[in-house]
């Protein structure tokens, strides 16, 4: 015998949540956790604030799972509820938080910077991009990462097209002086 529990089928984990039922909910929980918290990770600046994200998230779930479209993919709705909490998220901390990028751009050559980037890890790219300020992070997680429009973007977080435009870009600049940063400290570390 094994010592795995047995999961129930992600259709009669849903029906148990409609039902409220907590051990449902957990289930559910625990099931889509691992992918939920990445999402999450991609928004937040720290895993304190992305765990927040995810709570915020699966209660919006539990609440409004009514809404769920059975014939669409899950994991689907899921991310896009998140992505939205993550928004929400950014909202409320945008009203705490005076910001500035205080890192001065530069001008990068783009063949640098794409040969830089092609030599990083997921994870080192990952903690550079949290590295952005809450604004241009969010914006470049929405186009880049999933795939938003500026147009949807601009509709998301109430600004305009071109701002949605020029956080991206200096998203991208920044994380090219970041790369840039990074290998000229291993170049010095190597060569000492």
């Amino acid at each position: 015998m094994s010592n795995t529990p047995n999961i129930p089928a992600l259709t009669d984990l849903l029906a148990g949540c409609l039902r409220n039922q907590r051990k449902s909910q957990e289930l559910l929980y625990r099931q889509f956790y691992g992918y939920a918290m990445s999402i999450c990770l991609r928004y937040a600046p720290t895993r304190d604030s992305a765990l927040e994200v995810l709570n915020d998230g699966f209660l919006k779930v539990f609440t409004r799972l009514d809404q769920y479209d059975s014939a669409q993919p899950f994991k689907g709705w899921l991310r896009r509820i998140l992505i939205n909490a993550a928004i929400d998220h950014y909202r409320q901390e945008v009203r705490h938080h005076h910001h500035e990028d205080v890192e001065p751009l530069e001008q990068t050559v783009a063949s640098e910077s794409a040969d830089a980037f092609s030599q990083l890890a997921h994870e080192e790219l990952m903690g550079l991009i949290q590295r952005l300020s809450p604004a241009y992070r969010l914006v470049f997680n929405l186009y880049v990462m999933d795939g938003f429009t500026h147009e949807e973007i601009a509709g998301q977080l109430g600004i305009s097209v071109g701002a949605s435009k020029s956080n991206l870009a200096r998203a991208r600049e920044n994380l090219r002086l970041f790369v840039k940063r990074l290998n000229n400290d291993e170049y010095v570390r190597a060569n000492r």
